[in-house]
């Protein structure tokens, strides 16, 4: 009997060990990229990618990069900067393309997470809670991962007073996909705020003109343009009860209430509102774990109130989830754990075959419950900012 517990001890020890080693999650990320790309490579499940490819080859043609072609379904969102990041990619064969893209994705995010200020115990963990998330996203070959990265960057940048980078992941986001331009909410972080925010005008400057370069200034010009009012009519398209997306506070509550018609802005303004209170509490500003609950509040924040959130948006938000979780004192109380849990279950698990079928396409993706959890733990963020002393908390060893 002692020999067997002795054994049992023994093997849950080496288990752990191998479990918490960096290069085994590394390892564990990287193969999730490569499964998810294989997959739907084979089985022809790519029409994101291509979207991705072929902005660069209708903007060496200057046409409209925001209307449908034949080369795939559906239509591109992304801002015409895009044209030039996805262009190493797009020239090479299809699988290796969107492979490397895939790969770029999931290692930008894996070295955003253990660059963050926090204990490696906590990397490792935020690392292997965020995993299927990742495979979500990665089956649908979207720049999701990385937008959480750039978010998560521009954060450890304004703490390590790098202003001048912060401000270039901040820019590119923007840039990319509208997103990034969030990262401005860690503004009051800033150590060189001026720096800060002449290094914001030289980037946008920068990444404004770069695309032109290889187009024309024209051109571009125009596909900014263009670019607005496909976000316009993107927004009109998403916010009806049968749409993939919109799997937000908004589109949550539409759904439950069948009523397409129910407006965004008292959503968006009363959300904003609720944001911004815990900036008043000045004097947590020094504590680096009220930091790191103000960028877990962004993730998810940006996920929860746009309505172009879909399933694989929901890496980014995933990521707030995980970095809330492991920002909480321990011993873990029950109410962040009985969170998670259903964050795991109800966020996570849904899309895949974790999940019962049955309550996957007759309640969560009608009704958008993916959105759920993410929702309550964003109000219990908002909340522990806005009571909680912070300097009873521990991040860094």
């Amino acid at each position: 009997m002692v020999s067997s517990a002795i054994s049992q001890s023994n093997l849950w020890t080496k288990t752990k060990s191998f479990l918490t080693k960096k290069s085994v999650l590394l390892s564990v990320w990287l193969l999730i990229a490569f499964i998810a790309t294989s997959k739907q490579f084979l089985t022809n499940s790519y029409n994101n990618y291509l979207i991705f490819k072929y902005t660069y080859f209708h903007a060496l043609e200057h046409v409209n990069l925001y209307i449908k072609y034949p080369e795939y379904q559906d239509v591109n969102h992304y801002g015409p900067f895009f044209s030039v990041l996805i262009a190493p990619f797009a020239l090479l064969p299809d699988y290796i393309g969107m492979l490397l893209w895939q790969l770029t994705n999931t290692l930008l995010l894996f070295w955003a997470i253990t660059k963050l200020p926090l204990k490696e115990n906590q990397k490792i963990i935020m690392l292997w809670l965020c995993s299927h998330e990742l495979l979500t996203s990665t089956l649908s070959f979207q720049i999701n991962p990385s937008i959480a990265a750039i978010l998560i960057l521009t954060f450890v940048c304004i703490e390590r007073k790098q202003d001048f980078w912060a401000a270039l992941f901040i820019m590119l986001g923007t840039f990319v996909k509208l997103y990034g331009i969030v990262g401005l909410a860690f503004f009051f972080f800033s150590k060189q705020k001026m720096k800060f925010i002449v290094s914001c005008i030289f980037w946008a400057i920068i990444l404004f003109i770069l695309p032109m370069i290889f187009f024309s200034p024209t051109y571009i010009i125009q596909s900014y343009a263009d670019w607005y009012q496909n976000l316009i009519t993107k927004n009109h398209a998403n916010t009806t009860l049968s749409s993939m997306q919109d799997i937000s506070l908004m589109g949550l509550t539409r759904r439950l209430m069948h009523n397409a018609d129910l407006p965004n802005l008292p959503f968006l303004i009363s959300s904003l509102l609720l944001f911004s209170v815990p900036y008043l509490r000045i004097k947590q500003y020094k504590n680096l774990a009220f930091q790191l609950m103000f960028v877990a509040s962004t993730l998810l924040f940006i996920v929860l109130f746009s309505t172009g959130s879909e399933s694989p948006t929901y890496i980014i938000a995933f990521t707030g989830v995980a970095l809330w979780f492991v920002v909480q004192p321990q011993p873990y109380k029950i109410t962040p754990i009985v969170l998670l849990i259903f964050a795991l279950t109800l966020t996570s698990f849904s899309p895949s075959d974790l999940f019962p079928r049955y309550l996957r396409e007759v309640y969560v993706v009608p009704y958008a419950l993916k959105a759920l959890p993410c929702v309550l733990i964003w109000i219990s963020i908002v909340y522990e900012m806005i009571t909680k002393d912070f300097s009873l908390y521990t991040t860094k060893e």
